[in-house]
């Protein structure tokens, strides 16, 4: 089915300053299409709430605490963005927002007409998306071709002018690094060029639990859980690590275990 122009929209407004939240808020409240927002005062819980709740549109301050909008943008990945609007006092950002595939740039103070016109745009390209992912759909349905098991059994790492095949059984866990990942297989660490997103997907999740935004565990690899607070938890791993287990990812983890922690 074709989303309904009238479909409320998922919003979340990121940004340090209350007064500006609340400001964004007041003023989105108005429009018949704003359903559910969410608000974030720093990128961290930005990403979080990305990663928890799939807004369909954040309002994003680039200058935040913790990780900035384009860091923001960075931990979950361009592709995986809702339609973003950049917010900020400074208009020297505002090249490189575009680069990250913003839909718009508001730099503050705007007008409330700016931020309708804004609001306008981001309202079409959310049905346009809405009208292609139906088509997508009604191809996935009528494709005859089964579906590609891209998981994988091994990586072949490179290293000091050696290329090794490593099990990918044997990763004990893995932590985000930039564009690339750290594997820590047997107590040793290996950097693979992938993206911790990439690996999520190609692993068996029955093996590989994805913990944190920055780090997936091999299962077999745990030795303990301990509580922190806040209804976080610590893993405690074979080979010593402690990684933390992040309340956005606890649920991957209790569905894996198929209990509550």
């Amino acid at each position: 089915m074709i989303a309904p122009r009238d479909e409320a929209l998922r919003i979340l407004v990121a940004d340090d300053e209350a007064p500006a939240r609340q400001r964004l808020i007041d003023l989105l409240q108005k429009d018949s299409r704003v359903g559910i927002i969410f608000e974030a005062s720093d990128g961290q819980a930005a990403v979080e709430i990305i990663e928890r709740e799939a807004p369909d549109l954040i309002f994003l301050d680039v200058q935040m605490p913790e990780l900035s909008g384009l860091e923001v943008i960075e931990a979950i990945g361009a592709a995986a963005m809702p339609l973003t609007i950049f917010v900020t006092a400074y208009d020297q950002h505002a090249i490189r927002a575009f680069e990250a595939n913003a839909l718009d740039y508001l730099l503050k103070p705007f007008s409330d007409e700016r931020l309708e016109a804004a609001l306008a745009r981001a309202k079409t390209r959310h049905d346009e998306r809405s009208v292609q992912e139906f088509g997508r759909n009604i191809l996935r349905m009528v494709s005859a071709t089964p579906p590609v098991d891209r998981r994988i059994d091994r990586l072949v790492v490179r290293t000091a002018g050696t290329t090794r095949f490593i099990r990918v059984v044997d990763i004990d866990w893995i932590e985000a690094a930039g564009v690339y990942v750290n594997l820590h297989v047997g107590g040793k660490e290996l950097l693979y060029r992938a993206s911790i997103n990439e690996l999520t997907d190609r692993f068996d999740p029955m093996r590989f639990i994805r913990v944190h935004r920055s780090a997936i565990v091999n299962i077999d690899s745990i030795v303990e859980l301990q509580p922190i607070s806040h209804g976080e938890f610590e893993l405690v791993l074979k080979d010593g690590h402690r990684s933390r287990v992040s309340r956005t990812y606890r649920g991957l983890l209790e569905k894996r275990l198929g209990q509550s922690l």
